[in-house]
């Protein structure tokens, strides 16, 4: 008998080789599915953009200043890989920030009132006083311009601390977080929009807005095509860049956009498969029939997904695994063999790292118990005091909305913009690290019970 595990020559046979395979997949799978792995790849990135910086300033520079360009016959456009990233690519992560935003506010966490009252107040808090310290190092200065740049929370990194600490963060915590750092996201795009532009131009701004009525058109008509969706994006980022507003909002517009319900519901769609099944079962095997019935099946269960949720899950992986680990790429490389001393103790560096560091905690935890003494709403489900203070440090973690700002509040002043990205670091970091710190010096939470209550031990 042969040895199913060889074939002629001793070679591996080819199950030997499909399960070497799985088996070298299966953990690098298992880190994709890991809900903070998105955090980890940033991280990543931000170390490798600071190391290849400052051991190699030239190749760095020459990697993301490379010009690039697209010609369509007579005309043309140039840019480099960094606007290409800064202001192309950051419209997807824009897009789904939109979608995201949207399927909390229709069917998430923040879709009644009660439930969104504590995030926003607590948002609010998270916004307003970081944006106070940092004026209060820059008001009158040269650096002023950047008070947007701590008001942001990174939803990929805080999330991911969290979720590490999971034992020691209780679920309501998590979503409490999560809700909060979408309010942010809200308040990072208003700020952009109105704060951030290059001056209004209203006949380019009209084409944006006869853009947007278009979308809502689309999304009360149930429009399911990609590829309308596509050039109706494009369209609006075109207009809205021509009239004086960040390209890149238009990501969020058309997220907001996208239809969060199913044009059918599942109930419905099903009693017809079962019908259709039913009809096809008596009838004799045919190959061109039996395509057309499978064709027939998969457009109604398209019918039971709604487009948001289809493009959110071909996106994202890509937005969390390509476009956001790129821009920390391309915009944490600071060259501290560059920055003065005084820079690195300069207004807006201290300003940045105060205002995320001590501003976010302090705005954040104050505003909740405020919200929670005057009765406006109760504290997340099992988030104790100490366990709400360490999660409203980790949400100290600033990083791509911050950096995002800060390009757009120093776009003419490298050294202002190297200040404010070194703060940006420094005071997520310490966010990072004493928020997890005093997280896991909290007791563990109690273990979900599961099955008959009443059943004895």
């Amino acid at each position: 008998m042969v040895d199913a595990r060889t074939n002629v020559g001793d070679q591996p046979s080819p199950r030997v080789g499909k399960a070497l395979f799985r088996s070298f997949l299966r953990p690098i799978q298992a880190f994709f599915r890991l809900e903070a792995a998105s955090g980890l790849v940033l991280l990543g990135c931000a170390a490798l953009a600071l190391v290849w910086a400052n051991a190699s300033q030239g190749s760095y520079r020459l990697v993301f200043d490379a010009p690039l360009g697209v010609r369509i016959g007579s005309l043309s456009v140039e840019f480099s890989l960094l606007e290409l990233v800064n202001d192309g690519l950051m419209a997807v992560f824009f897009f789904v920030v939109g979608m995201e935003i949207k399927r909390e506010l229709v069917l998430g966490e923040l879709r009644s009132i009660p439930q969104a009252m504590l995030p926003a107040i607590a948002a609010l808090g998270g916004m307003l006083v970081p944006a106070v310290i940092f004026l209060g190092f820059n008001a009158g200065g040269p650096g002023a311009s950047g008070w947007g740049i701590p008001m942001a929370t990174d939803i990929a990194f805080c999330i991911g601390v969290l979720t590490l600490l999971k034992t020691r963060v209780p679920h309501g915590l998590i979503v409490f977080i999560t809700a909060l750092a979408i309010f942010d996201d809200i308040g990072g795009i208003l700020v952009i929009a109105l704060f951030y532009g290059t001056g209004i131009h209203l006949l380019w701004l009209a084409a944006a807005a006869a853009v947007t009525v278009c979308l809502v058109a689309m999304c009360r008509t149930q429009v399911r095509s990609g590829i309308a969706w596509t050039v109706g994006g494009v369209l609006l980022w075109y207009t809205l860049h021509h009239a004086g507003i960040h390209a890149t909002i238009a990501g969020v517009v058309l997220g907001l956009a996208i239809p969060a319900r199913a044009r059918r519901s599942p109930h419905d769609v099903l009693a017809e498969l079962s019908t259709y099944a039913e009809a096809l079962s008596g009838t004799p095997g045919d190959e061109e029939r039996d395509s057309a019935a499978i064709e027939s099946i998969e457009e109604h269960l398209e019918d039971v997904q709604a487009p948001l949720t289809r493009f959110v899950d071909a996106l994202h992986p890509w937005v969390a695994f390509g476009i956001m680990p790129l821009f920390a790429l391309g915009n944490s490389g600071v060259y501290i063999g560059g920055i003065e001393p005084a820079q690195m103790v300069g207004p807006v560096a201290l300003g940045t790292a105060l205002a995320l560091f001590l501003g976010k905690q302090a705005g954040i935890f104050l505003f909740t118990i405020a919200g929670v003494r005057l009765g406006w709403a109760r504290l997340p489900t099992g988030a104790s005091v100490p366990k709400l203070f360490g999660a409203s440090i980790v949400a100290g973690i600033g990083f791509t909305v911050a950096l995002f700002i800060a390009g757009l509040a120093y776009p003419r002043a490298p050294a202002l913009l190297d200040e404010a990205k070194l703060g940006i670091l420094v005071g997520s970091l310490i966010s990072g690290i004493v928020g997890a710190l005093l997280l896991l010096s909290t007791r563990p939470v109690a273990p979900t019970v599961t099955g008959d209550a009443n059943t004895s031990p």
